[in-house]
């Protein structure tokens, strides 16, 4: 799939956050969990707790130099769910440091309505960034993922999932990509591995999100 194909059916992309996280996503760019806990000199058993463990609750960073992020919480997952629906041999543990090693966006708006609309977050104020998706892909394509599941949620019948549920997207054309996938299935999720450190070429707009 080309960064053209992918943004002819997800022209914007949009990615959900605390909004105490904006001045250091302004300052730093995206950073997933594990870029995070680097730069913020977390390790030893404070970070295997944030990087390998499920986060029931929203934990707050702080750094003299870097200030203040947010990491969203894990609720909508159980690791003793998750257990059940792993493949290749992965355990919880892996998978959540998969999850953690990607920056995720929402495909449109329908799917991050949903999510703010839940009973976790409607009571939460939320930003939400919207993203040009072909400027977004033309920079980032190599690092750039399809995903057919809400990788970070086993809610109700949780989809298998492995090693391949994330897809380069340049491997396969969307007409082979779902094929692969039996026809059914379609993007629930897009991702970048490691980090998006140049938001200001690709951000069309922040959105605050308050409690109704």
């Amino acid at each position: 799939m080309t960064p053209e194909e992918l943004s002819s059916r997800h022209p914007r992309l949009y990615h959900v956050t605390d909004p105490e996280s904006w001045p250091s996503i302004r300052a730093l760019g995206l950073l997933c969990t594990s870029r995070l806990l680097d730069l913020f000199e977390i390790d030893g058993l404070e970070r295997t707790r944030l990087e390998r463990k499920r986060r029931p609750v929203e934990e707050p960073l702080t750094h003299p130099q870097f200030g203040r992020v947010v990491l969203n919480d894990q609720m909508p997952l159980r690791e003793e769910a998750l257990e059940r629906c792993l493949d290749d041999g992965l355990a919880p543990a892996d998978w959540l440091a998969i999850l953690n090693a990607r920056v995720f966006f929402w495909p449109d708006e329908d799917s991050f309505a949903r999510l703010i609309g839940g009973r976790i977050n409607r009571a939460r104020s939320r930003d939400v960034l919207v993203f040009d998706t072909l400027s977004l892909a033309r920079a980032h394509e190599t690092r750039l993922e399809i995903c057919p599941i809400n990788s970070g949620a086993t809610i109700r019948r949780p989809a298998r999932r492995g090693l391949g549920t994330f897809t380069p997207l340049g491997e396969l054309s969307y007409r082979d990509w779902s094929r692969k996938r039996g026809g059914r299935d379609r993007v629930r999720e897009v991702t970048v591995r490691g980090a998006i450190d140049d938001i200001a070429d690709h951000l069309i707009e922040r959105r605050r999100l308050t409690p109704s």
